[in-house]
């Protein structure tokens, strides 16, 4: 029977793009289910202010009436202006194990692309870098933490497969958190604190937090904007990004080290909401809430959010301070597990330093490029 392609429209095709996985992934003990609600928002361009400067289209494919793949494309201007290539995105991909569906819904992905004048697509990636990107190639066996992906390991072979190579891969770690390693960043972190002069913020309330979250935001732009797939987030992609994530946290795992007085480097940690969110199923209510507040409560893994350090500062050791604070946080907390973010496996400073740790490299997402 024949695959048929068609664009996703309104809130009820975005429900059905979003609600794919759902299917694909029952009874997977690994993939974790977004935010259903979250998830539509973020297709809408009433909801969503990267569209500022993004253009995204969204495609589904259907077999005898039934949605079995999907996948969107993204036009992202402020990328396409920093590094001067026409390099389009695509984004959000999943199939059955069918090369016929997954080739249609490239094709549609790529022609869309080239109507546009890109010259190059690379994906799966987002419309910033804190949304979504990479696919997930190394690490089936393991839980992602709720900023990293989860993928079939069948989707590796039919993209490679359309002609599509290796631009990057992230990797990413689960550290355990011993004495030897916790008393050797102490000692970094005294040194580098009497050296340049800087001091450590602290928080015991969500309202002592948010007067520091803009300016979070601000050095996590200026720390990251040399990096590939980064765009610098706006104003309101701020304010979004802090409405979805800080109302959240738990301040004790969030650390801001400040220069006389002005902060120069932060690290946002996250207890992890992975089997919470599991548990909700894709929805806040009407128990959702309640696993992920309980998740917050009793932590048992520490999940690495978001860091940054202001690029003037970036050989200072800024870096040794903030993973030295959250570490002791933890510790009083009773947790010695750090899952780690994604970082380029070229950075060979900060992956020198994991492997100081008690330590695995469980996972691995690459980035794909091709000429179109």
């Amino acid at each position: 029977m024949s695959i048929t392609i068609r664009e996703a429209v309104n809130t009820s095709d975005f429900k059905t793009f979003v609600k794919l996985p759902f299917k694909l992934y029952k009874n997977n003990k690994f993939w974790i289910p977004p935010l259903i609600s979250d998830e539509i928002k973020s297709m809408q361009p009433e909801h969503n202010p990267a569209y500022e400067f993004c253009q995204a289209k969204f495609w589904l494919a259907f077999k005898a009436n039934e949605c079995v793949g999907r996948i969107g494309a993204i036009v992202n201007n402020k990328y396409i202006e920093k590094i001067g290539q026409k390099f389009g995105r695509f984004t959000r991909p999943e199939f059955i194990d069918n090369v016929e569906v997954s080739e249609l819904l490239f094709k549609t992905a790529e022609n869309w692309l080239k109507e546009k004048g890109m010259e190059h697509v690379h994906g799966p990636l987002g419309f910033s870098n804190l949304d979504t990107q990479g696919l997930l190639i190394e690490g089936f066996d393991y839980l992602p933490s709720i900023a990293s992906v989860y993928h079939l390991p069948y989707y590796q072979e039919h993209i490679s497969r359309l002609g599509y190579e290796k631009e990057n891969d992230w990797i990413e770690f689960r550290l355990t958190i011993t004495e030897g390693p916790l008393t050797k960043a102490k000692r970094g972190a005294a040194i580098v604190k009497q050296r340049n002069g800087v001091e450590v913020v602290n928080f015991k309330t969500r309202a002592e937090m948010l007067p520091y979250t803009e300016r979070i935001f601000e050095i996590l732009n200026n720390a990251f904007q040399e990096l590939p797939y980064v765009a610098e987030l706006n104003k309101k992609m701020i304010k979004l990004y802090t409405a979805k994530y800080f109302s959240m946290l738990n301040p004790k795992f969030i650390k801001v080290v400040t220069k006389a007085g002005e902060p120069i480097g932060f690290f946002v940690g996250l207890p992890s909401l992975s089997e919470a969110m599991q548990k909700a199923n894709g929805s806040l209510f009407p128990f959702g809430f309640y696993h992920i507040l309980q998740a917050l409560k009793k932590p048992k893994v520490i999940d690495m959010l978001l860091t940054g350090v202001l690029q003037e500062y970036h050989a200072a050791g800024i870096a040794v301070i903030l993973i030295s604070e959250l570490q002791q946080e933890m510790m009083k907390a009773g947790i010695n597990t750090l899952e780690t973010t994604g970082m380029f496996e070229s950075n060979g400073s900060a992956i020198s330093n994991w492997k100081n740790y008690e330590h695995i490299q469980h996972k691995r997402r690459r980035c794909y490029v091709k000429s179109i």
